[in-house]
């Protein structure tokens, strides 16, 4: 049986006789907005799952088919290359052609045969030229971020290089947290100014009372909801889920969540709602804005994680309505790709089919240029 919809927070403007304040308007925004983030969460929530499920079952067969495919048309091309039919500079071309092509499958997947294939083409190294471009990602990053990522890297991948860096980063943030504390508490052993004194103070002060806000809120409903105080079996379960929640959302110093079951259970009502004073109104507020802060940084880091997991640019934008609708379109273009790669490799069996071809590569590049 599904649970019912938490009945919403706000302060009502028909009943009041005058309008609202800055305050209340205030406080229903955030109520809104936070709302907002919630939703967000839960779509995000939603489609992250149906995202992982078309991706591990549709899009990573899709990706591993074109890979095999386009390595059957690389090593294709090789078997030609040399054939009778090619002149000099259909050949050259040819062999730019597929150098390039065996690089960009080495990139992805380290096939030892297309290293072979791609050293003849290129005339290079891939191992070596691999090698030169991570010490010169890893010297790129050294001389920005100002550290040593070590000697002991070896052959490491470029995955590897970023998990040290960002290991040594969070050494360093830990370091530089450390030494600011330790710095805060030699500023707070000297003797304190009357101004400094009152400002730490009020800063307490304003804790203690937005504090006392939510600890006012979470004691009506644990006196309300205690399991111990009823005797019926079957509301002792239901008040002891009830205060699972009531706990947990204390526990998050989540206003909205207590102010909701407060609702639910009717231990408030749309007239108390209405009549918050202005300090403790003062009060919600401030909590509520640091709940909409919280779940902003939630959702970055949401985002944030679904960008790195599956391998979109940093600032690639995401959202859980475009996701999947993305990861649709891009299969559908795969889904072509491997159509005209299995048409090629069927052509390309005659040599002057790659001339056709060739001729075709050409002029495109003539139309770039």
């Amino acid at each position: 049986m599904n649970k019912p919809p938490l009945r919403s927070v706000s302060i009502a403007d028909a009943s009041q006789e005058a309008p609202l304040s800055q305050a209340q308007k205030k406080f229903n925004d955030l109520i809104k907005q936070i709302g907002k983030r919630r939703a967000g969460l839960q779509e995000w929530e939603s489609a992250t799952a149906d995202f992982q499920k078309k991706y591990l079952a549709q899009f990573l067969p899709l990706d591993r088919e074109l890979q095999e495919l386009n390595g059957r048309l690389v090593r294709r091309l090789h078997e030609a290359w040399p054939q009778k039919g090619l002149t000099k500079g259909e050949r050259g071309m040819l062999s730019e052609l597929i150098a390039d092509m065996a690089h960009r499958l080495l990139v992805k997947n380290d096939d030892p045969e297309l290293k072979l294939i791609y050293n003849q083409h290129s005339a290079s190294d891939y191992d070596l030229e691999a090698e030169a471009d991570l010490n010169e990602v890893r010297e790129v990053i050294e001389d920005m971020l100002d550290i040593d990522l070590g000697d002991d890297l070896g052959s490491a991948t470029p995955e590897e290089i970023m998990q040290r860096m960002e290991a040594l980063l969070e050494e360093r943030e830990r370091e530089q947290l450390a030494a600011e504390q330790a710095r805060e508490e030699r500023r707070a052993s000297r003797k304190k100014s009357p101004r400094q004194r009152a400002a730490e103070v009020k800063r307490e002060t304003e804790r203690t009372e937005l504090s006392q806000s939510i600890r006012a809120v979470y004691r009506k409903l644990a006196s309300a909801l205690h399991p111990d105080r009823e005797p019926d079996a079957t509301e002792r379960e239901r008040k002891t889920l009830l205060m699972q929640q009531v706990n947990q959302a204390y526990e998050k110093n989540d206003l909205l969540r207590l102010l909701e079951l407060q609702l639910e259970l009717e231990h408030i009502d749309q007239a108390a709602l209405n009549d918050i004073s202005a300090e403790r109104l003062k009060h919600y507020n401030q909590i509520l804005k640091e709940q909409l802060a919280e779940l902003d940084q939630e959702i970055f880091h949401v985002e944030q994680h679904f960008r790195q997991t599956y391998g979109l640019p940093p600032l690639a934008r995401v959202s859980p309505k475009s996701v999947v609708r993305d990861l649709n379109k891009e299969m559908t273009w795969m889904r072509e790709d491997g159509k005209a790669l299995r048409s090629m490799l069927a052509d390309f069996e005659d040599v002057q089919q790659i001339k056709v071809w060739l001729k075709q590569q050409r002029l495109r590049g003539m139309r770039e240029f």
